[in-house]
């Protein structure tokens, strides 16, 4: 049985490829990110620095389980994020002024490092597919995958 450290160290690692994949995608085959794309890296460095953060905590304690509660609540939230990209957002012409757009223009994120986090398409034309399926789903598909690991450690026993 894995240990809930390995676990947490599990969801950071495949939040950074994530992210990594979303650069690659971006800056070498120019597929341009639009606001709700930005927002969920936004999301996966964020899950990728708390589970680290409680990997480092010494047995299978109260910051293990606390680390795993905080990305299980981000992973939902980029569930929400990517479903809306995917159902909603995607399917309009323009993500300005939506929440993604509003967050990444408020929070200084797009302007402060634009070669990871600037919006360069509208949502309807960040409508980009991998292997036939949309990344939005990709990301869909990973933040369930990440929220199932993170329920597996809040519930684990010592």
């Amino acid at each position: 049985m894995l240990a809930s450290r390995t676990l947490l160290r599990l969801i950071a690692l495949l939040s950074v490829l994530a992210v990594a994949i979303a650069l690659v995608s971006q800056h070498y085959f120019d597929m341009r990110p639009c606001a709700w794309c930005v927002f969920q890296r936004v999301i996966f460095i964020a899950i990728a620095v708390v589970a680290w953060l409680g990997s480092l905590g010494k047995g299978p304690g109260m910051l293990h389980k606390l680390s795993a509660l905080i990305t299980l609540l981000l992973s939902l939230g980029g569930v929400l994020a990517a479903w809306y990209q995917y159902t909603v957002a995607a399917k309009l012409f323009s993500c300005d002024l939506t929440f993604a757009d509003r967050f990444m223009a408020q929070s200084g994120l797009e302007a402060a490092v634009p070669w990871l986090f600037g919006i360069y398409a509208t949502c309807a034309d960040a409508r980009v597919h991998l292997l036939g399926v949309e990344y939005a789903i990709w990301a869909l598909g990973l933040l369930v995958t990440l929220a199932l690991i993170s329920v597996f450690v809040v519930l684990r026993r010592r």
